[in-house]
């Protein structure tokens, strides 16, 4: 069992006020708060290391290299990538998925060539397609969704083709809550030579991830999501897909030679990350990995577990209230009656509960659900049941009002 009030105290932000009343923090699927030692971590490298990183002959440079490639080896370890080689940084999911979108298309999709996503995804996994079908008209095929809000995995079977060339889908819905069966996908997916990028950005707080195991060809994640900076996150990719692959950007870093009659690209992972790293944020993602790492997944898969079913059941006893997906971990969507999903969270907002409303970058999945948008609560590791009672309380309170 976890000491809540213990991790609470970890993260000074939990302990403010808003409106004049504590503050409960139930958006953690839009970004996740900071514990001190993340924020120790960065503030002190600022102030006693800072210096441009990699080719630097002085002792700052080294020391500032260091940390950066040792954190390149904590992501390695949290996703159990065979090599640092095959962990690249970037500025976050959406920057990862966008660099497959571009360089995994240069190389391997032609006009008529099929990429797989499906119903549940953010934007940040449909539009990057929709810009490279701009460019090479290839085709999206899109998965469908069961009733329940579960992918349809019979009539995915059916989408592969002979021209399938990628799929890319989410592994926790960010809307839903909805736990995907990515192992089963992705065998699916390999058994017809197909490869598959998972989006991990809700998951990699709440699951612990193995791509290895997985046998995923690309996996990313978002510092921000699981307690790190905001600005870095990270793509995974097999190292034989990255060799194959055309740098994303150009610039210093990612070369081997430059003349102005021809460049060479550096080694992996270096090719796909042109110009200077935010190094002081790598440091505090691997500050944040380390943290999550030593209190364990089991601990919070426990305890996230529980305080969804917890939350889903009492929110369920508020009369009119509907519930969207499974909420398999870590995620509720609903409404209440006919109000508004933006006039009930800016209500909670003013009693101290902060939850996100809207159609959470997933407008295709409002449109398939017949809804505008809905409000969100998303729980953490530091979250708690008397948090969960204070937002039912809250949403009662604003339910009276209308």
């Amino acid at each position: 069992m976890l000491d809540i009030q213990e991790i609470r105290r970890d993260f000074p932000i939990l302990a403010r006020e808003v409106y004049g009343r504590p503050l409960v923090y139930l958006d953690n699927g839009a970004t996740t708060q900071k514990p001190r030692c993340v924020v120790d971590a960065m503030t002190d490298e600022y102030l006693n290391v800072n210096a441009n990183v990699h080719r630097g002959v002085h002792y700052l440079s080294q020391q500032a290299t260091e940390l950066h490639e040792a954190a390149r080896e904590t992501v390695r370890r949290f996703v159990n990538a065979r090599s640092t080689a095959e962990i690249i940084f970037t500025r976050g999911t959406t920057e990862s998925i966008n660099l497959v979108a571009s360089s995994f298309g240069q190389a391997f999709l032609h006009d008529g060539d099929e990429v797989i996503l499906t119903a549940m995804e953010h934007h940040s996994n449909i539009v990057p397609w929709q810009l490279l079908q701009a460019r090479t008209r290839i085709v999206i095929k899109v998965c469908p969704l069961t009733d329940e809000g579960r992918l349809d995995l019979e009539a995915l079977e059916g989408l592969f083709s002979s021209r399938t060339r990628l799929l890319s889908c989410t592994y926790v819905s960010n809307v839903l809550g909805t736990i995907n069966p990515v192992a089963d996908i992705i065998r699916m997916a390999h058994d017809h030579q197909v490869p598959v990028l998972i989006d991990a950005a809700q998951a990699a707080p709440h699951l612990p991830l193995d791509v290895q195991a997985l046998d995923c060809d690309f996996l990313a994640f978002s510092g921000h999501k699981v307690y790190g900076p905001t600005g870095v996150g990270v793509l995974y990719g097999k190292e034989t897909l990255l060799d194959q692959m055309p740098p994303y950007m150009g610039g210093g870093e990612m070369i081997g030679k430059v003349s102005f009659e021809h460049t060479t690209w550096n080694q992996l992972p270096y090719k796909f990350e042109a110009g200077t790293p935010d190094y002081v944020a790598t440091t505090g993602l691997a500050r944040a990995l380390d943290y999550v790492s030593a209190i364990g997944f089991p601990a919070i898969m426990e305890h996230e577990q529980e305080l969804t079913r917890y939350a889903r059941q009492r929110l369920m006893e508020i009369p009119a209230m509907r519930i969207f997906g499974p909420s398999d971990d870590s995620v509720i969507s609903f409404l209440v009656g006919d109000i508004h999903h933006l006039d009930l969270g800016t209500l909670l907002d003013r009693l101290g509960i902060a939850v996100r409303t809207g159609h959470h970058c997933a407008e295709p999945l409002m449109h398939r659900l017949g809804i505008e948008g809905t409000v969100r609560a998303s729980f953490a590791l530091y979250n708690t049941k008397e948090e969960v009672d204070t937002l039912v309380k809250g949403i009662d309170r604003v339910r009276q009002m209308f």
